[in-house]
């Protein structure tokens, strides 16, 4: 590891100022799950680390069923889905942010720093994006907002500009009957990268047997998670039946993008892609019905 300058930031505005000064050589620290194995292991060279742990801002978790969930960047995992109300209302994100790493890396690991880390196969981003969540970002120019399906560009890159900052997500409070999951498909059963990640959110009608709106978002098989195009469209009042399942899934194994690699075929990837959308469409309309 390079030597390297830290400094503690104890407001937006200080760390947005430290962050800028150093341009692409300075990140932000909070979990440091992700930043400080990779300068352990020579991937990244930064000049400064800032920390943002004391920031208020960033450590906010708050829900109310009438303004939904405001939930910091540096808020640990651990904190999330010991949080009664959260893991009701948003069973989804509990089901991602419960099986990041071991139960001393969730002690650590953020759902914000998951997000920032842009890896194909995160386990929250899936999640994020299937819950309509939306980055709250602070810089130079002001706070802006981003729906996070917007956020990854690239693997290991996302859409941050240089002294930009994530401050929050804010996820929309759950609508009447909706429920929501996640799943993905590992060779082990626990500390590993996903090979395939699906997070579904549906919403259905009183009767609980016709979809009003569902989203899709897959990990792991393509440079960035992605929101599946045309699931909304496609099960708009159809039943929720096998026969539709299968029609989203045809919709999600289009939009995946595999590759080969040491986890998985691409073959074998769009196989798990159909295989987990089915999955969670079932276990997110088992949720909604228990509302």
């Amino acid at each position: 590891m390079n030597a390297f300058e830290y400094v503690v930031a104890k407001t937006v505005k200080e760390a947005v100022e430290f962050l800028g000064e150093k341009g692409d050589q300075a990140r932000p620290l909070a979990g440091g799950t992700d930043i400080i194995v990779q300068m352990q292991a020579g991937r990244r060279r930064i000049e400064r680390l800032v920390d943002i742990k004391d920031i208020p801002e960033l450590n906010e978790l708050s829900y109310t069923p009438e303004e939904g969930l405001r939930l910091g960047a540096a808020v640990p995992c651990y904190q999330i889905y010991e949080n009664e109300s959260i893991a009701q209302a948003y069973p989804g994100l509990i089901d991602a942010a419960s099986m990041i790493g071991s139960i001393q890396i969730q002690g650590r690991a953020s759902v914000g720093g998951n997000l920032c880390n842009a890896a194909p196969s995160a386990d929250c981003i899936p999640s994020l994006i299937a819950l309509h969540a939306m980055a709250v970002i602070a810089g130079p120019n002001g706070t802006r907002e981003l729906p996070v399906e917007q956020f990854c560009i690239a693997p290991g890159r996302n859409a941050m500009e240089l002294g930009e900052l994530l401050v929050s997500l804010r996820l929309p409070a759950p609508r009447k009957n909706f429920g929501a999951h996640y799943l993905r498909f590992i060779p082990r059963n626990e500390m590993d990268i996903a090979v395939a990640g699906v997070g579904s959110s549906v919403v259905i009608d009183d009767s609980g047997q016709r979809f009003v709106s569902a989203r899709i978002s897959l990990a792991s098989v393509a440079p960035t998670p992605l929101l599946v195009d045309g699931v909304e469209e496609a099960v708009a009042g159809q039943p929720t039946t096998e026969e539709t399942f299968e029609s989203v899934a045809d919709l999600a194994r289009a939009a995946a993008r595999p590759i080969n690699d040491m986890r998985g075929t691409i073959e074998q990837r769009r196989h798990l892609v159909g295989v987990l959308t089915k999955r969670t469409l079932r276990g997110a309309i088992q949720r909604a019905r228990e509302v």
